[in-house]
């Protein structure tokens, strides 16, 4: 399985996503870090390396207009891997990111273990797929 990692926006925040990197990598994954990434260059990035699994990270509070046009420019795009968004997401903001189609939502306290049952279940065909909107 391969992941692809990303900071969203420009956010400056590194060591959130750094660490899932490292667990996903660690749990067998082949990872690709991209840093810092807007949701029309990291779809580019999934078109050019058909992951299993995109993870981004968001602490600016970006991420109620980011991850839904990033959700949407992946269907629009065809690209069809779930999508997990983890950073300081407010417990308020988690229905409307999974609305947007995202698969799981690692707010602050999340244990990281969660992050790696989430990787099993995918790896034993339980692909959550980007939400058709």
């Amino acid at each position: 399985m391969k992941a692809l990692v990303a900071i969203l926006g420009l956010d400056s925040h590194w060591r959130g996503s750094v660490m899932v990197a490292r667990v996903l990598r660690d749990g067998g994954l082949a990872v690709v870090y991209l840093g810092n990434q807007f949701p029309e260059q990291l779809v580019a990035q999934a078109l050019q390396e058909d992951p299993d699994l995109i993870a981004v990270s968001s602490l600016s509070g970006s991420h109620r207009t980011l991850v839904p046009e990033l959700m949407r420019l992946l269907v629009a795009r065809g690209v069809d891997a779930p999508v997990l968004v983890g950073g300081a997401i407010p417990p308020q903001d988690i229905p409307v990111l999974r609305q947007a189609g995202v698969a799981e939502v690692f707010p602050p306290g999340r244990p990281l273990g969660d992050l790696t049952a989430f990787v099993r279940g995918l790896e034993a065909g339980e692909r959550g797929r980007v939400a058709s909107q």
